[in-house]
C-alpha cells in the first residue's frame, strides 16, 4: 500500500524546513573580542622563528596560503606591541597587495585576528573578510582601522549564521604598504545549517518512519 501523498509531502516540507531556511537567511555581522567566550581557539605565533616563511605554514592546524607566493609575508616583530598585536606575528615584507588564504581544520561560525598597517592616521576600510564553505562564498565584512594606538589597525571580528572552512584576508594596500596580523580566534557559537551528514540522517529518520507507517496500514 502507497503511503498517502499528504503524508509524504509533509515529510519532505519537515525535510526542507530543516534543511534550506537557514541558507536563504543566512547573514555575517561584525563583532567584538568578547564573543569569543570558553570553547575558543586562540592561535598565536610565539616560539617561531623570525624569518619563517608564513605561505604554506600551519600553526594549530590553520593553513596560510598567500597569492603571491613566498617571500612576501614572515613571522616578525612587525610594529611591536599594539592592543591587539604582540611580536612574533605575520608581516608584510614584500608585495602586500595579495590574497591571505586560511584553510581551517573544521567549520566554525566565527573568527576574528588582530592587525596592524602601516599608516599612522585612521582608514575608512583596514581589513576585509572574505568567508567560504568549500567554494561556496558566505559573505564578507569590510572594517575601518582605528589608531591602535599608534599604527591604524584593531580587531576584525565576523559571525555568519552559515558554517566556514576557508577564511580569505585582504588588507589596505593602497595607503598602507605593509600590514601585521596576530592573535587569530576561532569558535562555534550559533547554531548553523545542517551538514551532508547530518541530512543524510535526517532523510534515513524520515524513510524509516514512512516505512514504519506503510507497515502499520498495511497490518490494519
Amino acid at each position: 500500500m502507497r503511503v498517502p501523498r499528504p503524508l509524504l509531502m509533509t515529510a519532505i516540507v519537515a525535510m526542507s524546513a530543516l534543511a534550506y531556511p537557514a541558507l536563504s537567511s543566512a547573514s555575517v555581522i561584525s563583532v567584538g573580542v568578547a564573543a569569543f567566550g570558553a570553547g575558543s581557539t586562540l592561535t598565536t605565533f610565539a616560539g617561531l622563528a623570525d624569518g619563517t616563511e608564513v605561505n604554506g605554514l600551519t600553526r594549530d592546524g590553520l593553513l596560510f596560503q598567500y597569492s603571491l607566493g613566498n617571500g612576501n609575508l614572515i613571522i616578525d616583530g612587525g610594529p611591536g606591541v599594539t592592543n591587539n598585536i604582540s611580536p612574533p606575528n605575520i608581516v608584510s615584507i614584500g608585495n602586500n597587495t595579495g590574497i591571505l588564504s586560511i584553510l581551517l581544520p573544521g567549520s566554525v561560525d566565527t573568527f576574528g585576528y588582530g592587525y596592524a598597517l602601516l599608516a599612522t592616521t585612521p582608514l575608512a576600510v583596514g581589513t576585509t573578510i572574505s568567508l567560504f564553505n568549500g567554494a561556496t562564498n558566505v559573505g564578507s565584512l569590510s572594517y575601518a582601522a582605528a589608531l591602535d594606538p599608534i599604527f591604524a589597525g584593531g580587531f576584525a571580528g565576523i559571525q555568519s549564521t552559515i558554517p566556514f572552512n576557508i577564511v580569505r584576508l585582504t588588507f589596505n594596500s593602497t595607503q598602507a604598504p605593509a600590514f601585521a596580523l596576530d592573535n587569530i580566534r576561532t569558535a562555534v557559537s550559533v547554531t548553523a545549517v545542517p551538514e551532508p551528514t547530518s541530512l543524510f540522517l535526517l532523510g534515513t529518520g524520515c524513510a524509516a518512519l514512512i516505512a514504519k507507517l506503510r507497515r502499520r496500514q498495511q497490518s490494519t
